[in-house]
């Protein structure tokens, strides 16, 4: 989607930014941290969801609550890297219920697509028999997730929001 076709002003990056640390706030409890009316923060953030701000509120679950007990990022390269092979293997993956995250990349590797998985069986069975069957692929290089710490805030780089840190 593309970007707001305004920028977003002072209130509107609180409300993205309050929303990123806890996306259950109520109306008025979100109002009442940027300092607006709860009918102005409502209006605001109807506008901020219609213009594609927010791609969406979700619940963050442990993936071992669901029986998965293995993450793994899977480098995937392919024959050749053009529209009708990219285009085959994305649906593929998409449809793939151990894929959670899924990377069109530059450099040597075409995709990066995260996997969760029961246990090592079941990851190699995914690696052998879902990716490596694709006519597309080329190759793929498997790497275990030991840990995987999830950030849910996007730095705001806007001209009058600028995020802090180095440069």
């Amino acid at each position: 989607m593309d970007p707001p076709n305004r920028p977003l002003d002072r209130t509107d990056r609180a409300i993205v930014a309050r929303l990123q640390e806890n996306a259950r706030l109520s109306n008025k409890e979100l109002a009442a941290a940027v300092g607006i009316a709860p009918s102005t923060c409502s209006e605001r953030l109807r506008r901020l969801e219609d213009t594609g701000v927010f791609e969406g509120f979700h619940a963050v679950v442990d993936p071992r609550a669901l029986g998965g007990g293995l993450q793994a990022m899977i480098a995937v390269r392919l024959h050749r890297h053009e529209r009708t092979q990219v285009d085959r293997f994305r649906a593929y993956a998409e449809s793939l219920p151990e894929v959670v995250a899924f990377f069109h990349m530059a450099g040597s590797n075409d995709f990066l697509v995260h996997v969760i998985v029961h246990d090592s069986d079941h990851l190699r069975d995914i690696a052998m028999g879902a990716f490596t069957a694709q006519p597309e692929v080329a190759h793929i290089e498997t790497s275990i997730i030991f840990e995987h710490t999830r950030f849910p805030r996007i730095p705001d780089y806007t001209e009058r929001g600028r995020s802090s840190g180095v440069r």
